[in-house]
């Protein structure tokens, strides 16, 4: 998985005061979790840009100065609800020999033969829950509709590595396709048409 630094500086204070200040300033308070103790950090808010507004999934390297730095995954996140500014991130430290579950995008690959023939591909899951090794966390899981007729559905056992573990019920739909209503009509005047020679017949 890719990975993005992320450089700022340890919090002497983490009162509401100075939270105040560092938001005032430009800076986004952090909290780093999942280690000995909680590491309080901040860094400018600029630096997460390619962290929270993307739809790809991200280890994090987190560098605080004086040598110290932690790798890690971005847990949860508050923002304004007006403003949509970034107001405070906590992180999980990962560790080479513990798994760590995150979500990472599905990608769809192939083409359907059920969307071939006029029916609509509809994605379920955007996004899926994996469990693996930092080393082993995929920048997405793939999904491959190749198979899928009009009106099949792409089960989650169907997708994913040994690499990693796809932590949903097996019973998770990650795609289908659908009849699209042109497909129905077209079926609907085909099934008339079929009908229409056997009224004219004589007993």
């Amino acid at each position: 998985m890719k990975s993005i630094t992320i450089k700022g500086s340890e919090r002497e204070s983490v009162g509401k005061v100075s939270t105040k200040a560092l938001r005032n300033a430009g800076a986004v308070p952090c909290v780093l979790y999942g280690g000995n103790q909680a590491v309080h950090f901040s860094a400018d808010a600029a630096a997460f840009k390619n962290l929270v507004y993307t739809p790809n999934a991200h280890t994090v390297v987190i560098e605080l100065g004086k040598g110290k730095s932690f790798n890690a995954i971005l847990q949860d996140i508050q923002v304004h609800p007006v403003t949509d500014k970034i107001l405070h991130i906590d992180f999980f430290q990962l560790f080479d020999d513990k798994e760590i579950t995150m979500e990472v995008p599905v990608k769809i690959v192939g083409t359907s033969k059920g969307v071939l023939a006029g029916g609509v591909l509809r994605l379920n899951q955007r996004k899926l829950k994996v469990k693996a090794l930092p080393a082993n966390l995929p920048d997405f899981v793939e999904a491959d509709i190749t198979p899928l007729e009009m009106g099949n559905k792409l089960y989650v056992t169907k997708v994913g590595k040994p690499e990693y573990k796809v932590m949903h019920p097996d019973n998770t739909v990650v795609a289908q396709v659908r009849i699209s209503r042109a497909a129905m009509k077209a079926a609907q005047e085909a099934a008339k048409a079929a009908k229409a020679p056997a009224k004219g017949k004589k007993k």
